[in-house]
């Protein structure tokens, strides 16, 4: 509430008399309603009123939105962007504003008569969608001539998924990359915390293979980035699927904050068609097993070539399927399964001999050499299938 009391003399006049011909004008204002009480004294050359004041109700007019910066609706918004709210006429304070949802840390501010900003401390979380519901009447936001919004208005938008470029950095950082990420320069602002920083990447071990190194593009989505990620989302028990969404972000820019990095080596596999058949398991970019004989499928059944990271990942596993001649098979409990395409799994089996195509797309080998090679192999392990040199 605002009392205003203003003195308005009437036209000067010889001597004091003027004094006697004051009007006192007490404007009270309250919830878009102004009441104006005229008080009036007699000019002592004639009578006045019984009451001698008069009273004016004047109902302000309503307070509007005008635009909002985004726009309601607005996708692709940049997760530093400034939220700002145009209204239609001066308001008094920032006070009838509520914060967004989901909460972002930061405070409303009046940056003009008219404008109003979210000062964010903390970025807007990649493909989250905030909203916000200014409330209507006395509880929400209050014109300077009494005017109130004579409806909610609802504002919302959804933050854009951030840069591939961005989510290397903070894989690298947090140990889920073979390569490491080195800033030009400490983060200027928490809000900037999903804007890709300059910098540099470089690979952490000189030992690291080829068929590895050429698999890595920075700024481009790449198999590498992928199986980092889903070795993330196992550790923090999120959906497994390899995409960074908003969990994914809210978990992995905490744990930069917080200085949390993954403990756990860096381990690839490379599987060679060419005879005899064998695997290579890279612990940190050096070999540490090298040579294991494997077999792989047999024409009508081929391991495909490529390169896939775990998906799951269990001690033993019910196989079942269809042959290439048409037989079925039915294997109750195949150990240290850890499935990379489909239905092809690295594995144990008992075979007569190791090193040539025996099964049915799958990678086997003998039952000891999957026991040592499977905790080596979590969820996002990188395995790479080539055929035989021509």
């Amino acid at each position: 509430m605002s009392d205003y009391k203003i003195l308005v003399p009437p036209p000067r006049r010889h001597g004091p008399a003027w004094i006697a011909g004051t009007i006192v004008i007490v404007a009270l204002i309250v919830a878009g309603v102004v009441v104006i009480t005229h008080h009036s004294q007699g000019s002592g050359h004639g009578a006045t009123s019984p009451s001698g004041h008069s009273t004016t109700t004047i109902v302000a007019p309503p307070l509007s939105v005008v635009s909002t910066t985004p726009a309601t609706g607005a996708t692709n918004v940049a997760s530093d962007a400034t939220v700002t709210v145009q209204l239609s006429a001066p308001i008094t304070t920032v006070a009838g504003l509520p914060p967004l949802s989901p909460p972002v840390p930061g405070a409303w501010k009046k940056t003009s008569a008219t404008v109003v900003t979210f000062a964010a401390t903390a970025a807007f979380t990649p493909t989250s969608t905030e909203s916000l519901t200014i409330p209507a009447g006395p509880t929400g936001l209050l014109g300077t001539a009494g005017g109130t919004l004579a409806a909610p208005v609802t504002l919302s938008f959804t933050v854009a998924q951030a840069s591939t470029e961005r989510l290397q950095q903070l894989l690298a950082q947090g140990n889920y990359l073979p390569l490491s990420f080195t800033p030009t320069a400490p983060l200027s602002s928490p809000v900037e915390a999903f804007t890709s920083q300059p910098g540099t990447f470089a690979w952490k071990w000189p030992g690291t293979p080829a068929l590895l190194t050429s698999l890595w593009s920075e700024g481009s989505e790449n198999v590498i980035t992928k199986g980092a990620v889903m070795n993330f989302e196992n550790q923090h028990t999120l959906t497994v699927d390899g995409v960074a969404g908003k969990q994914v972000w809210i978990a992995l820019i905490a744990d930069i904050t917080a200085g949390r990095a993954n403990a756990d080596p860096y381990t690839y596999v490379s599987v060679s068609k060419t005879l005899p058949e064998n695997l290579t398991l890279y612990n940190n970019g050096a070999v540490q097993f090298a040579g294991i004989a494997v077999n792989t499928g047999v024409p009508g059944a081929d391991t495909a070539d490529g390169t896939y990271p775990v998906f799951e990942h269990v001690t033993s596993s019910r196989m079942k399927g269809t042959n290439p001649d048409g037989s079925t098979y039915d294997d109750p409990d195949v150990p240290w399964a850890a499935y990379f395409n489909g239905g092809d799994a690295l594995h144990g089996f008992p075979r007569a001999t190791y090193g040539s195509p025996q099964s049915n797309g799958c990678v086997e080998m003998a039952i000891p050499d999957a026991a040592k090679t499977w905790p080596l192999t979590p969820i996002g392990t990188l395995v790479t299938v080539a055929g035989p040199a021509s």
